[in-house]
């Protein structure tokens, strides 16, 4: 089998995406809305593995971590204490001639891109998406949509602390939706108005120095590689982009990016981002609360310093998909029932496939189907499992590689003599007679892979 990794397109990901089940086109029969997708029983799959594996690895694994979940509305003094309202702006250009609106950051030129006119002078749009609580809509009522999970986590501190009692350092977790009114919202699932976070405020002691301070952020640099890694990100793809001073956020002292080269061009896929005490010390100070850390050795009070590794839900599947998309030309040999030259494969790691296992009876006839039906019954108990009994057995494979499912299980006829069932290996194609008593041993040891 020659493998040919060929180039990934964003047209062969989304067609694949809607085809298998991944994400479709939000409210598609009504002409859909604006960069809205919704996923679907392959994509939510997907997505609850990374989440799962991502709250796994960073907060229950870990005894310096604690999880939350934050109301998506917060009281809008949140949104002016932490300088959203002021500052959470892009640059905005309308095109003199067809009115079309860009954001100014983004353009190459100083011409409108969609019909060559000039553009009007520059404004601020604020990216919060406003709402309002209670019967009118007057501007006592107007509440923000949360634009990121952060500052649920911040005006909690003190609940956490008297709560959990933990010492720093510790850090505070949440997985959430967020919502952002972008000007030019684009590239598929990339940058939407509503998404989803993965976000940790991890609290140090007051640094004495930018060693100390730097040691947590190298840490927690460290770690992200780690997670990419994992996930299924080849190194070379990532790249590491300091912020320049000029672009930071206002609350940031430092900031990596970490970009990823996905076919529309090389792009942020996560963050992190060295807060110095500006959010605690804001609320703190704007609320009345007191929002200090009291060390109990020391007695010393101040308002601990904040580490900040962001991860996007949408940008994860979106990476990890483009990273397992693989086109291979199976030559002699490798060949199966029904297959053609070339096969699409998405081959996920193990843990993060949607589907782990596939029982396909090599017929319909019920004497293959009872059996099939009980196998698969039994592996769901373990294992998210597949059943599939139409078409061709060559095609039916097929189907399993494009939505990245490790191991199929073949019944066949002489599974009612032998009790044994063919095992197929997802990347290698290779099979194995595996006994049915054996099967569920068999797949966890080889999905622990």
């Amino acid at each position: 089998m020659e493998n040919e990794k060929k180039t990934v397109t964003m047209e062969k990901i989304i067609s694949l995406a809607k085809q298998r089940g991944f994400v479709f086109p939000g409210s598609e029969i009504y002409g859909g809305l604006q960069n809205a997708w919704d996923f679907g029983p392959l994509g939510v799959e997907l997505k609850n593995n990374i989440k799962a594996a991502w709250w796994k690895r960073f907060v229950s694994h870990r005894g310096d971590m604690v999880g939350i979940e934050a109301a998506l509305l917060m009281n809008t003094r949140v949104w002016e204490a932490s300088g959203h309202i002021s500052n959470f702006s892009d640059p905005l250009v309308e095109c003199e001639k067809c009115h079309h609106r860009f954001r100014a950051d983004t353009l190459d030129g100083d011409k409108c891109p969609d019909c060559g006119g000039s553009f009007m002078e520059a404004q601020q749009f604020n990216l919060m998406l406003k709402t309002s609580l209670g019967a009118t809509a007057d501007k006592a009522n107007e509440v923000y949509f949360r634009p990121e999970t952060a500052q649920g986590m911040f005006v909690n501190f003190k609940n956490i602390i008297d709560s959990t009692r933990k010492k720093l350092p510790f850090g505070i977790a949440q997985i959430g939706k967020a919502f952002r009114n972008e000007i030019t919202p684009g590239n598929y699932i990339f940058r939407t108005r509503e998404f989803e976070q993965m976000e940790i405020e991890y609290f140090i002691p007051l640094p004495k120095n930018d060693a100390e301070w730097e040691e947590y952020f190298e840490a927690w640099r460290k770690e992200m590689h780690e997670w990419m890694t994992d996930l299924g990100i080849k190194p070379d793809d990532i790249h590491e982009l300091d912020v320049p001073k000029e672009d930071l956020a206002h609350y940031s002292k430092k900031t990596i990016d970490f970009e990823y080269d996905f076919p529309f061009g090389r792009k942020e896929l996560y963050g992190l981002a060295y807060r110095t005490d500006f959010d605690l010390k804001n609320h703190g100070e704007k609320s009345g609360a007191n929002l200090k850390y009291k060390d109990a050795e020391t007695g010393e009070e101040y308002y601990p310093h904040v580490i900040e590794p962001t991860f996007g839900v949408e940008r994860s599947v979106l990476a990890a998909m483009c990273s397992a998309y693989t086109e291979e030309k199976v030559g002699s040999g490798g060949s199966e029932e029904g297959e053609e030259d070339m096969r699409v494969v998405m081959k996920f790691p193990k843990w993060l496939a949607p589907v782990k296992v596939a029982v396909l009876p090599l017929s319909k006839k019920d004497e293959l189907s009872s059996v099939a039906k009980k196998i698969a019954t039994e592996l769901r108990e373990s294992f998210t499992t597949d059943y599939d009994e139409t078409q061709s057995i060559g095609k039916r494979y097929r189907r399993q590689d494009e939505i990245g499912t490790p191991y199929c299980v073949t019944v066949d006829f002489e599974t009612l003599n032998d009790n044994a069932v063919t095992v197929r290996d997802r990347d290698t194609m290779k099979q194995e007679r595996i006994a049915v008593s054996d099967l569920k041993k068999y797949l966890a040891e080889k999905l622990a892979e």
